[in-house]
Formats: structure tokens, sequence, C-alpha cells
């Protein structure tokens, strides 16, 4: 089940609040709007506490494995030089991979990928933007919500060998907040270049089921996106 803290739910209504009172002092303008489509870049730097339960022994942990995947993102204009922006990738296959001791009895664990996961993590933000509206180049930064869920969570072979048999994969939701820098370069009238880097706060629970035993671990991913892209406006 989604855990939603309250200065999580405070930072979610306090930028649905902003958005509102743009989008409402500025009703009577028109409203510029913008897809991008391009390449979604994420480096995980991953925090876990060592997995725990009936045979584990110290040290055992997880780390994931960088990847690539598609961006999207649909930009709105609000008010003066402020944008929402609505971020979307394709859900990506992520691994997991064993870190820590080389072997679980015989079999080979470190380096080895564990387990498998797509997940979904639409993330909303408010932009500023910090030149002029007549600018070609606009550099910006934003702040704004990330809403991480995962599915087709599988055990690998090597997974099953070093749990001691087939196992599940269960992995909770998660709602953070996230931040994003980066600059837009107009190509022509309707097109634009987009850059950005990105990170987010992205927490879950872990739980493997291998039989009826239990073993989980609380993961921190530390994900940090760089994305590129191709915008068109209208």
């Amino acid at each position: 089940m989604m855990n939603i803290n309250v200065r999580t739910l405070a930072a979610l209504l306090a930028v649905a609040a902003l958005f509102s009172y743009a989008h409402s002092a500025r009703a009577d303008e028109d409203v510029n709007n913008a897809v991008r489509l391009g390449l979604y870049a994420v480096f995980y730097h991953t925090s876990a506490d060592d997995l725990s339960g009936p045979y584990v022994p110290p040290g055992v942990n997880l780390k994931e494995q960088n990847l690539q995947t598609l961006y999207f993102g649909y930009v709105r204009r609000l008010w003066w030089h402020f944008d929402a922006e609505f971020v979307l990738g394709y859900p990506p296959l992520s691994k997991t991979i064993g870190q820590g001791p080389a072997t679980l009895g015989s079999v080979p664990y470190n380096g080895q990928t564990i387990s498998t996961a797509r997940w979904i993590a639409p993330t909303l933000l408010l932009e500023y933007r910090l030149l002029r509206e007549d600018s070609p180049f606009q550099p910006y930064i934003g702040a704004g919500v990330n809403y991480t869920t995962f599915y087709d969570r599988n055990s690998t072979a090597a997974g099953d060998a070093a749990t001691g048999g087939p196992t599940k994969i269960s992995l909770s939701s998660s709602v953070g907040p996230a931040g994003t820098v980066g600059f837009t370069y107009k190509l022509a009238e309707h097109w634009e270049f987009d850059a950005s880097y990105s990170i987010a706060k992205v927490d879950t629970h872990l739980s493997a089921d291998t039989a009826g035993v239990i073993r989980t671990t609380n993961i921190s991913f530390g994900p940090q996106a760089l994305i590129i892209a191709l915008g068109y406006m209208f």
C-alpha cells in the first residue's frame, strides 16, 4: 500500500494550488503548449538496507542498474514566466543487481541480476523560466511531485537460486519530491530543443516470498535523469 507522509501531501497540495492560481490569474490570455519526445537516461544512486530474513547472512545488499528509455513531456504555459510540465517515460525494464558476498553458499551472488521490474513514474513540475519571453534561449528551474509504481516484478533464475527456490517479489509505490534544471532553445516557429537534468526521491519496501520464507529490505533509488528532447509548440 502507498504511504504518503504529511510533508509530501503538503507539497502536493502546494503545487496544485500554485497551478490553479497561475491558470486563473491569466485565464483571459492565450495559453501556449508544447509536446516533447526524446531520450530519458536514468542514473541510480541506490541506498538500501541489507536484506533481512531467515538464512540471510550479513552484508547481502542490492543496487539498481542504470537505464535509458523514451521520454514524453507535455508543457502548458501558465502565467508570465511559469510553466507546468507533465513528465513520463516509456516503462523500462529495471534490473536489480546483487551486491555483497561473492556467493551465497555455492550460488553466485555479487554482480548477478537478481530481479527485474517495470515502473511507471509520472512527474508533475512547476517551472520558472529565467529570461525574457522573446529570448530563443530559455533556462529554467522547477520543482514538483513524483509518483512511482512498479509492475511485472520477477525474480530471475539467479535470484531464485540465491533465495532457494521460486520467489515472488513485491515493491511498494512511492510519492516524493522532484526537481529539475534545464533549458530550451527555439529552433523554428514551432520547434524547440530541450535538455534538462532532474532528481527525485523514490523509496520502496521490497519483500521477497520464497515458499512462505520472507526476506525484506528498504531501498532508496536516488534516481537522477538526463533528458534530451525535441519539442513541438502550439
